[in-house]
């Protein structure tokens, strides 16, 4: 049985201390394929160089929302940098989309139209490439569909460690997303998760840890890691009412295809 870790962070400095012997023990652990996700310039640079290193790894590259500059002179330089970035490293085949991008008022909503600027320009780009897109979205749910519905997105993507709301969930299935679940479906006061899964077709789902964020039952609270990923495929065979090795068979697959990694 082999998981697919749809988005992880092993350009956390959080893994400073072990990252390479732990990265080792996870392959081990039927974790056999990985996205290295980056959130801003520097961090999809590290994720890169990490993925490089490994057959099995792949990275996105953007800027979150709660990573861009304060102001549009900053951010559009940036954007030029990510766009020289992608392009160089396009041909090495381990960029698999553009993220993680959205819109995030939870942290900060003095600029707006900022996160909105970027999240939009970051959709252009990942048209130029070809490239999917992996959203973060928190407490913007109505914006980030708003945006989605009035800019074309070629390649579609994932809502990454999607929130469990039911207009979220039924609007991203509507426009083509992929919905992605990571440990807060497993937590005892999580709302709504057991059917948010159920609405969710199983072969539009994904599975993720977000490490080292978001560790999931039994290990909620400790620093998270990809061999975790099979209490969250535990969590949606339960729900489902079929088997560990046919979500983690499944999963894999539509990872493969969104990620188009063969």
């Amino acid at each position: 049985m082999q998981f697919f870790d749809s988005h992880a962070h092993y350009n956390d400095e959080k893994f400073n201390e072990d990252r390479f012997e732990l990265i080792e023990k996870i392959y081990e652990s039927g974790v056999t394929k990985l996205v290295n996700a980056g959130y801003s310039i520097e961090s999809s640079k590290y994720a890169l160089e990490i993925a490089k290193k490994y057959n099995w790894m792949y990275t996105i590259s953007g800027i979150s929302p709660n990573d861009i500059p304060e102001d549009g002179i900053g951010l559009a330089n940036q954007l030029q940098e990510l766009e020289s970035f992608i392009h160089k490293n396009l041909n090495s085949r381990k960029i698999v989309a553009i993220g993680e991008i959205g819109l995030d008022y939870y942290w900060n909503k003095e600029n707006i139209e900022l996160q909105k600027k970027a999240f939009i320009e970051q959709i252009d780009l990942a048209n130029k490439f070809n490239l999917p897109i992996v959203i973060h979205t928190r407490e913007a749910v109505m914006d980030t569909l708003d945006v989605l519905k009035k800019h074309t997105v070629a390649r579609k993507g994932v809502f990454h460690c999607c929130p469990l709301n039911r207009e979220l969930v039924k609007e991203a299935l509507k426009l083509g997303f992929y919905i992605s679940f990571a440990g807060p479906v497993t937590f005892k006061n999580a709302k709504n998760a057991n059917e948010i899964i159920e609405m969710v077709p199983i072969d539009r789902i994904l599975i993720e840890t977000d490490s080292p964020y978001l560790s999931p039952e039994p290990n909620r609270g400790k620093r998270n890691d990809s061999r975790n990923v099979k209490y969250i495929a535990e969590k949606i065979a339960s729900v489902k009412q079929t088997s560990l090795e046919e979500i983690a068979e499944v999963t894999f697959g539509n990872a493969c295809e969104i990620f188009e990694i063969h």
